[in-house]
């Protein structure tokens, strides 16, 4: 059962508007409630009215009230979670363990749950017949970027990773209507990707973003969405390295699905590469 209505409203409640925001916050605050009431209801109950609990529902992308009603009961029946952990001065090197892996698994978990299935199923048959895929990520994101186009070039599909924005630029200039850009950018803000993205809206290139869950400029600028859960940054940015695994998490759900929907050519593909690393190896 879907999961995680209460995640996308801890998520995205500092960027709802008042109306919006004032009915999330009374959800939040009283998760049960919601269970047996209607919109009207929830609208009234938080001082506001039912017509913004359907807005509120749409700004979390969700296909109406009774998606966010069961994907809350569906929360309330799940064990309690630890949350994300900081370390602190002079931590031991067990506890470091223990709070890393915590966070780690906390950040995939929370990003399974918003995981928008017709936006993920848009994406693959977006990828698959893609006669590029230009991915660009600044700093870290660069990483998953990288990573996705080892990749899709195992599998035959051409991809670039670049960091240059002028390259970039280039390759964006020069792109058919069979090239996709995929945009990644933890915060959905960062200049230089929503430059690239603007560029590719302005020359009709099909675009998918992977940022954080909520709204970005970033997202705002994406044919496609894909998401990764934002929750509460601990000080020395434990986060951080969280949010990197999700990204990295949504993008091997991406790959596997378009394998799956290509079974046969993928496994020949892979086993070509894998025959050839083989022979650079061995040296033969």
């Amino acid at each position: 059962m879907a999961a995680g209505g209460l995640k996308m409203l801890q998520n995205m409640l500092d960027q709802l508007p008042a109306s919006e925001r004032k009915i999330a916050q009374y959800i939040l605050e009283n998760p049960r409630s919601i269970l047996n009431s209607t919109v009207n209801d929830i609208g009234s109950q938080a001082k506001t009215s039912g017509a913004a609990v359907i807005r509120l529902c749409k700004s979390l992308g969700l296909n109406g009230f009774q998606d966010l009603k069961v994907r809350i009961a569906s929360d309330l029946v799940k064990p309690a979670e630890q949350g994300y952990r900081d370390i602190e001065p002079g931590e031991s090197y067990y506890s470091i363990v223990q709070k890393t892996t915590s966070n780690s698994i906390q950040s995939i978990r929370d990003s399974e749950e918003i995981i928008n299935y017709e936006e993920l199923e848009g994406a693959v048959h977006t990828l698959l017949p893609a006669q590029n895929v230009h991915f660009f990520g600044i700093g870290a994101s660069n990483i998953i970027a990288k990573d996705a186009q080892q990749k899709f070039l195992r599998i035959q599909k051409n991809a670039t990773a670049f960091t240059d924005t002028h390259l970039v630029a280039t390759l964006i200039a020069n792109a058919n209507k069979d090239d996709v850009v995929f945009a990644i950018s933890h915060s959905g803000e960062t200049a230089e990707v929503i430059k690239v993205m603007s560029l590719a809206k302005e020359r009709g290139i099909k675009t998918i973003s992977l940022t954080k869950y909520g709204q970005s400029s970033v997202a705002s600028l994406a044919d496609i969405k894909l998401f990764t859960s934002y929750s509460g940054e601990p000080a020395f940015r434990s986060a951080a390295t969280s949010s990197r695994l999700a990204q990295l998490y949504m993008m091997d759900i991406l790959f596997l699905s378009m394998a799956t929907v290509q079974y046969e050519q993928t496994i020949r593909a892979i086993d070509q590469t894998r025959e050839a690393i083989r022979f650079i190896k061995e040296g033969n």
